[in-house]
């Protein structure tokens, strides 16, 4: 028995939408980067086919190519995610970042160096009173 391969579906219009989405931009964010009413990229996000010419102008707002909408596979998108989300070859076996400060030290440097400026400008006012007498 011969299974086909049925080819990803080009509705082009809803592979705008997932990578719109998946960027974090509303239609309005997108329609202002294009000049456009936000209708306007509701009616495209509903187009089967789009233009060439607006599919590279869409593609450039988004910050992805053409070729990459064309071949958006959301399925595809969501295996790789799910697959390098805790691959910990990527930066190494033991890859655990820590994140870890203390405020109070930040603001006890800060202090510091806003009184080691202070001494430094106290100083040069008194050098200053010094030439003029």
């Amino acid at each position: 028995m011969v299974t086909e391969t049925k080819p990803t579906e080009m509705h082009l219009g809803r592979k705008i939408s997932r990578i719109r989405e998946l960027r974090g931009m509303k239609q309005e964010t997108l329609a202002q980067e294009l000049g456009i009413s936000q209708q306007a990229i509701s009616k495209l996000e509903q187009s089967e086919h789009i233009e060439d010419e607006k599919l590279e102008q869409v593609a450039k707002a988004l910050g992805v190519s053409a070729d990459a909408i064309r071949g958006f596979d959301e399925q595809k998108a969501i295996n790789i995610i799910s697959s390098t989300l805790h691959d910990t070859s990527i930066a190494g076996a033991n890859y655990n970042p820590v994140f870890n400060f203390n405020p109070i030290e930040k603001i006890v440097e800060l202090y510091e160096r806003m009184l080691t400026m202070e001494k430094e400008k106290n100083d040069m006012l008194e050098k200053l009173l010094q030439e003029k007498k």
